[in-house]
This record gives C-alpha cells, structure tokens and sequence, in this order.
C-alpha cells in the first residue's frame, strides 16, 4: 500500500461519484448538482433517496437522516473498519496517492465554489427555526448557532442559494444543518468549547451536544464536537490534556468501534451512551421524548383543547 493519505488530503482528492462508481453504484437520476441513487447504506429503499453533491463533496441519505463527507460514507458503508482502515480502503479504491516530500504538491480536486453571504442569530428563518424545533434543540441553540445563508456556484458559474442552521469548527469552517443537508463550508475541523480544565464531554454531533445540554444546562465540562468520525484522532489528542472524559457516541455499530478506539487510546475515559440506551444517539432520544410528551398532552374527552 502506498503512503497513506490524511483526512484532509482524501476529501480533497477523492470523488464520492468516483468511489460509487467503483464499488459499483451507478445515480439513478441526475438533478441538477445531485447524483441520485438507491441507498447503498440499507435495504429496501425503491425511492431513491440517497444523494450526492460532488461540487462540495457531501452525500445525504434521507432514508436514515444522515450523511456527511466522503470519509464519513466510508464509515458508514465499511462499519467494522476504523476511520484509518476506512481512509485506506477509500484511497486504494479511488486509485489517489499521496505527495511524496519534495515534490510540488497536486492542487486538489475540488476548488472553493461557495460564499457566505449572511450570518443571522437565529429566529429569523421559520423553515430554520421549525428544523431546530423538530430536533428539539431550538431553545439551547441559540447562544451557539446561527442562520448561515450561502451560495454555491455550480460548473458553469451559475449560482444557487442555500440556507442553514451553522456552527464554527476549529478551521473556522461553517458546519451547516438543514433539514435536508449536512455539510462544511470550509475545512472540516472540531468544535471545541472550553470550560472546566479537568472535564470534558466529547460526542460525534454538534445536536447531540445540543440535546445533552437541554438535560443539563447547568452542565460545566469542556466541549469537543467531532463533527466527523474520521476526526476522533483530533479528538483524542485534545481530550488528552483532561482528567476526566465523557464520550456519548452513537450506539451503532460505528459508534461502538468509535468508543472502544478512543477508550483504547485514553482507558480512563468513560462510555456515558447508556443515557439514550435504546436510541441511536442523544437526539433521537430527546425527539422521541418530544413525541410522547405531546401525546400526553393530546386533546382527551373531558379535557378542554387548545384554543387557536
């Protein structure tokens, strides 16, 4: 195997199209930006419903509401593989090598194609707001997020406008949430918030986080986002300088081998994901709690309804 790649190096490099294509999956339609094609990452999906837009290298697979980069696929599609197994697999398959010393390094493949146009605090869009508050994290997002409104420029120049709900990573990257894309605008980094210098709570997603600190908002750790899993080295050197760690990965598959690398490497640090024992991550456990505190409160005979 030649050299291997960083994370960076790779998302710069390599196609999600490309690697598709040679895994062998071909779009069942195209739209506009979008490669459309049957998930890849689940069975039983007749609608296609998993996208691709390589202009800025993201998939999306609204079937399971997640998606990310081209090593966050990786992760997904190869679950039993650590994030290094996985770079090397999607290198070997893409056919992409690493810059020897010495020589002029390549430029990367993909090229800067968007621009922020506006950063909002957030309450002005509805269509942001009502996806903050289907996630029920609206209320506690507010002193971190923001409405992030941005355009992207397509081949010929062309440009469309977006808008999302968005974060600053490390990079000073915009991670960007809506209710139908997750991606960066920018260098893919963590987030870090510092606080206590002795204890830290880590966890894959910036909503997750989010979630936790609605069941804790008195909460005094430090903050690491991952924001990617193919970041958890990153993470782990940060972690390193804190005496106590809290990880809340997703119990999936990828998630557990996530915790057993990091506890691996750091042993003192703690598995804290029995806190949404039965959900995937903290998220789905706060939504599903939303959802069964309004049919408690549903209109019952003998109860008066909600006026309108």
């Amino acid at each position: 195997m030649a050299d291997l790649l960083n994370a960076k190096e790779l998302k710069e490099q390599a196609s999600i199209v490309d690697l598709l294509q040679r895994l062998g999956f071909e779009p069942v339609k195209k739209s506009g930006k979008e490669h459309i094609y049957r998930s890849m990452l689940r069975d039983g999906d007749r609608t296609p419903s998993f996208s691709v837009d390589d202009n800025i290298g993201a998939w999306y697979d609204h079937g399971i509401g997640k998606g990310g980069n081209i090593i966050d696929f990786g992760l997904a599609y190869w679950p039993s593989l650590d994030f290094t197994e996985v770079i090397e697999k999607i290198q070997t398959a893409c056919n992409v090598q690493a810059v020897k010393r010495g020589r002029r390094p390549r430029m990367p493949v993909k090229v800067r194609n968007y621009a922020v146009e506006q950063v909002k605090a957030l309450g002005t869009h509805p269509a942001i707001t009502n996806y903050l508050k289907s996630r029920g994290v609206f209320d506690v997002a507010r002193e971190s997020l923001h409405e992030i409104y941005y355009t992207v420029s397509d081949n010929k120049g062309d440009k469309k406008q977006f808008f999302a709900a968005g974060w600053k990573n490390e990079a000073d990257g915009w991670e960007v949430r809506n209710q139908y894309f997750k991606g960066c605008l920018g260098q893919k980094a963590i987030s870090f918030i510092p606080r206590d210098n002795k204890r830290v709570v880590l966890f894959e997603g910036y909503i997750n986080y989010l979630s936790w600190l609605k069941e804790n908002p008195e909460a005094v750790q430090s903050v690491i986002v991952l924001n990617t899993r193919a970041l958890l080295k990153e993470g782990i050197q940060r972690a390193i300088q804190f005496s106590a760690i809290d990880l809340y990965f997703d119990r999936d598959a990828p998630g557990h081998q996530a915790t057993r690398d990091f506890m691996k490497a750091l042993p003192y640090a703690t598995d804290r994901s029995a806190a949404y024992e039965g959900y995937n991550d903290y998220n789905d456990k706060l939504v599903a709690s939303i959802g069964r505190s309004l049919d408690n409160h549903s209109f019952k005979p003998g109860r008066k309804g909600p006026s309108y």
